[in-house]
C-alpha cells in the first residue's frame, strides 16, 4: 500500500463523515480524494522528505527557536527574485518562518491589498512567475525557513473567472458564490448578520447590473463570498491550496475563516460548519502534505478563539494569530495600566497544550480596539470613553502623547476607529526626532524595546513586522499618491529602508540600538531551557497595576520576565518567589520575594541565580 493509501485509510471515514454533515451524502467526496491523489503524484521528492521529517516531529512549529517575519515581498526587495536574493538577511534575524502577504494574481485595482483573489494559482505579474516562488520556496527551505501565505477563502475578486462566467448567465457558476434576483434572502440575511465595513462598505450585498441579481459581499463589492453549501467549491479551493503546497508553501494563513459559512437567523460568524470544513482541511494536508499546516486569523474574542484549535482528537488548526495580545499590548502602553492586559493573557494562557499561538506587536493591517467590554465595566472602565482615548492617543492628538499615527475606519455614528503605525512611531520615537529630543527619544526606545520583551516571552512564537527590527517610522508620503491615499493603513506599508538596515547592522543610532536588542532577545529565548516548548507559562500577579509579569518553568527552572508598563519608577514583589534571581540581560541580582523597584519601561528575565 503507498504512502498517500496508508494515510487516507486512517482517516477516510473521517473525511466521509464530515463531508456528508455539510452536504448530506458523500457523492462529491471520490472527486476530492482523486484530486488529493493527483497533487500527491506530482509532490516532488524533496517535498516528500520534508513531508516525512515532519511526520516524525510533528510540533515542529512550536519550538523555542521559532521566529517569524511578515512583509510585502515587493516593498522588501521589488519582488520574490530579488527577495530570494535577500536570503542571507532573513538568516541573520535567525527567521524559521517568513509570511509574504498576498501575492497571488489580483486585479490592478480594487484588490484589497491582495485580499481579492483573480486567480489562486498565478503569482501576479507584477511580483513575478510561478518559476520564482518555487524558486524561492525551495531557497528558504535549504536555509531552514518555512513560507507561509495567506489563503484566502471567503471570497474571490468579482473578476475572478468564476465570478465573471456568472456575470455572463453561467448558472453553475453562479452556484459557486449566493447570488439572489430578489431582495427575500439578502433582507431576512441582514437582519441577523451584522456588517464587516459599516462606514466604508455599508451593507452584505451588492446589485449586479449585467446577472442582474443581488450578490452576498460581506467586505468590499468587489469582493464576492464563496458559496461552501456547493461541495465543489470546496474541491475546488482544496485543490488550489494542494497546488500552493507543491510550490512549497508550507503555512496557510486562513483570512477572514470565522465567515466562510452562512446561515440565516445566525450572525453567519462562527458556525459549526466552519469548523467541518477546517478539520477537512487539516485531515487533506496530513493525507498529501503533512509538512503543511494551517494558521487561522480569528479576530474574535479569546472565549471564540479555542474552538478553532479543535480538540486533541480532531484538532483543525495548528496556529491562531494572537490578534488580543497585539491590541491589549498597546492598550496597556498608553493607559499605563496592565489589567486588562492580565485578565486576556489569562484566558489565552489557560487554554490546553494543543492550542498554540503567533504573536505579535504589529502587522500589515490596523489596530482594532476590540478590548473585553464587559470586563471593562468590571473594573471601572468606560469602553468606549478608553477606546476614544487610545485612537486618539496613538493618532498624537490626545494632550501628553508621544505618539505619532493614523486614524482608520472612523465611524462618526458609533465613534468606533482603529489605529495605524509603525511600532516605532507609536512608541514616540518619530515624535522625539522630529522635536529633535534626545530624552524623549531615549523613552520612545525604551518602549519599543519593552513591547518587544514582552512580545517574546509570551507562550506561542513571535512575529516581527519588517522594518520593526530596525525602528523604521511611519511614511507619511502615501499621502501624494491617489491610489493609497484614501487608506491609512499605507502609512505603515512602506518600503523597507536597506540604507537604515546598515545603519542598525553597524549599531549606528536609535536602529543599531532596536536591531541588537531584539538579536539579543532571539538569542536568549533560543538559548534558555525556559522556552523549551513544554515549558509551564503562566500571569504573575507584580502588585503593581504597571507591571506585566509571565512566568516560565521547564525541569525545575523557573524564570520570571518583568515588564514596567508605566512612565515612572514602580515597586515590585513577588510571593512565593525566594531567593536571589539574576536578570539575564544587566546581570543585576533582585530578592523578587522582598521586592524591587523597576524603572520606567524597564524589562528584566529574571532567573534563579544558582
Amino acid at each position: 500500500m503507498s504512502t498517500f493509501d496508508l494515510r487516507l485509510e486512517t482517516r477516510k471515514e473521517e473525511l466521509k463523515t464530515l463531508f456528508t454533515s455539510l452536504y448530506g451524502s458523500d457523492e462529491k467526496l471520490g472527486s476530492l480524494i482523486l484530486s488529493m491523489r493527483e497533487y500527491y503524484d506530482r509532490r516532488s521528492d524533496e517535498l516528500k522528505s520534508l513531508d516525512k521529517e515532519r511526520e516524525d516531529n510533528p510540533l515542529w512549529y512550536r519550538q523555542g527557536d521559532m521566529l517569524g517575519l511578515t512583509m510585502y515581498s515587493d516593498l522588501f526587495a521589488s519582488s520574490l527574485k530579488g527577495l530570494k536574493g535577500k536570503v542571507g538577511y532573513l538568516k541573520k534575524l535567525s527567521l524559521k518562518y517568513l509570511h509574504l502577504m498576498p501575492l497571488m494574481k489580483m486585479p490592478e485595482k480594487d484588490n484589497d491589498g491582495g485580499y481579492a483573489v483573480e486567480d489562486f494559482y498565478s503569482v501576479d505579474p507584477r511580483f513575478g512567475t510561478n518559476e520564482d516562488l518555487e524558486a524561492l520556496t525551495k531557497e528558504l527551505r535549504k536555509h531552514g525557513i518555512s513560507l507561509c501565505l495567506d489563503f484566502v477563502m471567503n471570497h474571490t475578486a468579482s473578476t475572478h473567472k468564476w465570478a465573471k462566467a456568472a456575470e455572463e448567465g453561467d448558472e453553475h457558476y453562479q452556484n459557486y458564490y449566493m447570488c439572489f434576483s430578489d431582495r427575500t434572502y439578502p433582507d431576512q440575511y441582514e437582519k441577523t448578520t451584522p456588517e464587516v465595513f459599516p462606514t466604508t462598505a455599508p451593507g452584505n450585498f451588492i446589485w449586479n447590473e449585467k446577472m442582474q441579481k443581488w450578490v452576498l459581499s460581506s467586505f468590499y463589492p468587489f469582493q464576492w463570498d464563496l458559496n461552501y453549501r456547493n461541495p465543489e467549491v470546496l474541491i475546488e479551493m482544496l485543490s488550489s491550496a494542494l497546488n500552493l503546497a507543491n510550490m512549497g508553501v508550507e503555512v496557510f494563513r486562513l483570512d477572514a475563516v470565522p465567515y466562510i459559512w452562512k446561515e440565516l437567523g445566525t450572525t453567519s460568524r462562527n458556525l459549526p460548519q466552519v469548523h467541518s470544513i477546517v478539520r477537512i482541511m487539516r485531515l487533506v494536508l496530513e493525507i498529501v502534505c503533512p509538512a503543511v499546516i494551517l494558521k487561522g486569523e480569528v479576530v474574535m474574542a479569546p472565549k471564540e478563539l479555542k474552538a478553532y484549535f479543535g480538540t486533541p482528537e480532531a484538532p483543525e488548526c495548528h496556529l491562531l494569530y494572537n490578534v488580543s495580545l497585539m491590541v491589549n499590548f498597546w492598550s496597556a502602553l498608553a493607559s499605563q495600566d496592565v489589567r486588562l492586559l492580565e485578565h486576556m493573557a489569562e484566558d489565552i494562557l489557560s487554554m490546553e497544550d494543543h492550542c498554540s499561538f503567533v504573536n505579535y506587536i504589529r502587522c500589515h493591517d490596523d489596530i482594532g480596539w476590540g478590548l473585553d467590554e464587559d470586563y471593562e465595566k468590571k473594573i471601572g472602565i468606560d469602553p468606549l470613553k478608553h477606546k476614544i482615548y487610545l485612537y486618539r492617543f496613538f493618532e498624537g492628538s490626545f494632550p501628553s502623547s508621544y505618539s505619532l499615527g493614523q486614524l482608520y475606519n472612523y465611524d462618526p455614528v458609533s465613534l468606533d476607529a482603529r489605529s495605524c503605525g509603525t511600532t516605532a512611531s507609536l512608541c514616540g520615537i518619530e515624535s522625539a526626532r522630529n522635536h529633535f529630543d534626545m530624552e524623549l527619544l531615549e523613552k520612545g526606545i525604551k518602549r519599543d524595546m519593552l513591547m518587544h520583551a514582552a512580545l517574546y516571552s509570551f507562550r506561542g512564537f513571535p512575529m516581527l513586522s519588517s522594518g520593526d527590527e530596525i525602528g523604521q517610522l511611519n511614511d507619511w508620503s502615501y499621502m501624494n499618491e491617489p491610489e493609497k491615499a484614501l487608506d491609512s493603513r499605507n502609512l505603515h506599508r512602506s518600503p523597507f529602508n536597506w540604507k537604515k538596515e546598515k545603519m542598525a547592522e553597524k549599531g549606528e543610532g536609535y536602529e543599531g540600538r532596536i536591531f541588537s536588542g531584539i538579536l539579543n532577545l532571539d538569542r536568549i529565548r533560543k538559548e534558555d531551557p525556559c522556552f523549551a516548548p513544554d515549558a509551564k507559562v503562566t500571569t504573575w500577579h507584580s502588585h503593581s497595576d504597571k507591571v506585566f509579569s509571565i512566568r516560565r518553568t521547564v525541569d525545575g527552572r523557573d524564570m520570571l520576565c518583568v515588564m514596567n508598563f508605566g512612565d515612572s519608577r514602580e515597586w515590585v514583589h513577588y510571593d512565593y518567589f525566594l531567593g536571589e534571581y539574576k536578570d539575564v540581560f544587566s546581570s543585576r541580582i533582585v530578592e523578587p520575594g522582598l521586592g524591587f523597584t523597576l524603572e520606567p519601561y524597564e524589562y528584566m528575565y529574571l532567573v534563579q541565580d544558582r
